[in-house]
């Protein structure tokens, strides 16, 4: 077994998943000052030392996506950021894409940059302690997209970073999300969705990524935001399961969901109906933010001194979705 196959199992161990902790300063600020706290560097490393000191990081998160700022930053007891990590038993990764930017011939769609220099900056990053990365391509669905250019330029920029990743001994995560907002129904979500990661691994092949080194980060399919037509939590798992048995090879470990505007129940409950009907052999695990953070924020953000109170939240949160990597969660549960 790979190297990068042992760190992709590792991060994905039973009942394991990935804090999402790699919000851009800009991203950050704005969650902070949502809660009424200054975006302070100081500030913004109190929030995630608190989150990743706390004991559920050991039981439930198999890794840590961290931003550029975070993995080079010490922790109150002067410990580095990524030491912090891997001695709570995770595994510390980073965001690698600079973020995505107007598509150039089609102003309505965005493609991610961030090649330009990326191979010195993850001989950075590795030095620095980071065993894994991350990689976004976001696609709008709406009457006339996803696009051709957008599906096959973002597959492209995807399998260019995944190859330099592992030629630098780290696991990239693939993240093709298809967002939610719109009016779409399922169904365009299900047939777009599938276009992309076809795509997506047409390209990782070419680029000759070995499969069983990476970790895919989807989007559950689901209804737009504005969309009329509704479906049920068992819908959503039947019909994300359908697209990714059809979809994905059988080398890939484990499929990481990402939570993409779902409430945190919502994350937890499909992730829980996924496992509940997992007829696959991927490992389907969560790459949660928001859904992991959201209620701990709020709760931290009226006394941020308050560190075992936060932790007692972000705990309970991290259990419920480990239970669902298990198909062992309940709504009883979160009482």
């Amino acid at each position: 077994m790979s190297e990068l196959n042992n760190i992709a199992l590792k991060i994905l161990e039973k009942g394991k998943g990935i804090l999402a902790a790699d919000e851009s300063t800009g991203t950050m600020t704005k969650r902070l000052e949502g809660v009424n706290v200054s975006s302070t560097p100081e500030n913004r490393l109190l929030f995630r030392e608190t989150l990743f000191s706390a004991s559920s990081m050991t039981e439930c998160i198999g890794g840590v996506i961290l931003y550029d700022e975070t993995i080079r930053q010490y922790s109150s007891k002067k410990n580095r950021i990524p030491d912090l990590i891997t001695k709570m038993g995770s595994v510390p990764g980073i965001k690698v894409d600079t973020g995505a930017k107007v598509l150039a011939s089609s102003p309505d769609e965005k493609i991610t940059e961030g090649l330009d220099g990326l191979r010195d900056r993850l001989k950075d990053y590795y030095e620095l302690g980071a065993k894994f990365t991350k990689w976004r391509g976001v696609y709008s669905i709406s009457k006339n997209h996803p696009s051709k250019i957008s599906i096959y330029a973002n597959a492209h920029a995807l399998a260019r970073y995944s190859a330099l990743v592992q030629e630098c001994n780290m696991v990239p995560i693939v993240e093709p999300e298809v967002l939610m907002d719109g009016e779409h129904s399922a169904q365009d979500c299900y047939e777009k969705t599938s276009e992309v990661i076809k795509k997506c691994f047409d390209e990782l092949l070419l680029h000759k990524v070995d499969l069983k080194g990476i970790i895919l980060k989807p989007n559950m399919i689901l209804a737009g935001n504005k969309s009329k037509d509704k479906i049920t939590n068992e819908e959503v798992a039947n019909l994300t399961l359908e697209c990714l048995k059809n979809s994905v090879p059988s080398e890939v470990p484990g499929i990481s969901f990402l939570s993409g505007g779902q409430s945190e129940i919502e994350a937890t409950e499909n992730l829980n109906l996924i496992n509940k009907n997992n007829n696959t052999n991927f490992i389907m695990s969560y790459s949660y933010g928001r859904a992991l953070q959201q209620s701990a924020l709020k709760f931290w953000s009226k006394d941020i001194r308050n560190v075992d109170g936060t932790q007692k939240i972000f705990n309970h949160r991290a259990k419920m979705n480990s239970l669902a990597t298990q198909g062992k969660w309940s709504k009883d549960l979160e009482n």
